[in-house]
């Protein structure tokens, strides 16, 4: 079987590390495109370097832009390199613009899509993932959903045919990068366990209203411990602005880090403050609590569960949900995410469909 698969950002990458070897493991042959949606280095190379991640057979290169000539420069390519190969199968995952192109394109020249990742919906037609996933799941002829929660979603729908549960793809990563976690970032950045908050602020309803990026940069300044900042490229110009003005001191705005760097400030913070969806679910696998600066969660197990608290962008809900987070009651519940496995378990149901 050969199977394309559409990457382009920072959690495609690592989950491509256990995609792979579920792959390679049933003798199929992968052909990675990478549309290049994420393309600084340190939002991409430093990760297949990092990971032994194989290079892209095929990078687009299609670099940053709006949504929209992003997703068509996507199209436009995909479009040539799907007719050329003529995979058995598509494999699109998460609610990047790299989804939608993937799965649009295949969906049109009539050859299979398998969604990794369906079923999330946060119901905020305002964020561009949410019209990313929806689309995704439409298209899909496979689709392999990370939770019970997401199958109840697509039930909602009308979608029933062919969607299984498989666990998480990012479950199975973290339990197999976990202990190769990078402590020599804790010395390097002379870090005491659960002495400090890890935060992290990329999406665009958070970043491209200054007003709203100002109020949760003043939250943060407001918790009682130092806030720890890997700054995201989409950030990094305004950030030191804003914090100057605001006379955080307890801010701390660091370069991005390795995945692994990230595992190991993940697993030693009293909490993590964040808007990204793979970092909510991190801290969860790590027992960490966490604070969502979102309005909306698709993973709304945690919420459930009082491992995280939802805050939106009010600096002093921020503070109030920190507070609430690291005083509520909280259960760990087992394979949540699956059981470490949902890799196999995706590769599996391509061979059963004969996709």
């Amino acid at each position: 079987m050969l199977i394309m698969r559409v990457l382009g950002a920072r959690p495609q990458f690592m989950q491509e590390v256990v995609f792979r070897r579920a792959v390679d493991a049933r003798g199929h042959r992968e052909l990675m495109v990478h549309t290049g949606q994420h393309y600084d280095d340190k939002m991409s190379r430093i990760f297949f370097e990092e990971l032994g991640i194989p290079q892209a057979d095929i990078n687009l290169e299609i670099g940053s832009n709006s949504h929209g000539i992003q997703t068509g420069l996507m199209l436009s390519k995909l479009d040539g390199l799907i007719s050329e190969h003529r995979p058995d199968v598509v494999v699109v995952d998460g609610d990047t613009n790299s989804t939608l192109a993937g799965a649009l394109c295949a969906a049109k020249l009539n050859v299979p899509v398998v969604h990794v990742e369906a079923g999330l919906r946060s119901y905020d037609r305002r964020m561009p993932e949410e019209i990313n996933r929806v689309v995704a799941d439409h298209l899909s002829t496979l689709l392999c959903a990370p939770t019970r929660t997401a199958i109840g979603n697509l039930e909602k729908e009308g979608i029933s045919e062919n969607v299984h549960l498989t666990g998480d793809l990012m479950f199975d990563c973290f339990r197999y990068f976990v202990r190769n976690a990078d402590e020599s970032i804790m010395s390097a950045l002379s870090l005491v366990k659960s002495e400090y908050a890890l935060a992290t602020v990329h999406r665009a309803e958070n970043t491209n209203d200054i007003s709203r990026f100002e109020q949760i940069l003043k939250g943060l300044s407001l918790l009682p411990l130092p806030v720890i900042l890997p700054a995201h490229p989409r950030i990094f110009s305004n950030l030191n602005l804003v914090i100057d003005r605001l006379s955080a001191k307890n801010i701390r705005v660091i370069e991005p880090v390795s995945y692994l760097e990230m595992l190991a400030l993940e697993l030693n913070a009293k909490c993590i403050l964040t808007d990204s969806g793979g970092v909510q679910r991190e801290a969860y696998f790590a027992c960490v609590p966490s604070v969502v600066l979102r309005d909306t969660t698709e993973w709304i197990e945690q919420v459930d569960l009082g491992w995280s608290v939802l805050s939106g962008a009010s600096s002093q809900a921020i503070l109030e949900a920190y507070s609430a987070c690291m005083s509520s009651s909280r259960q760990y519940v087992e394979n949540v995410y699956g059981d470490g496995d949902a890799a196999s378990k995706v590769v599996s149901l391509m061979e059963a469909m004969a996709l």
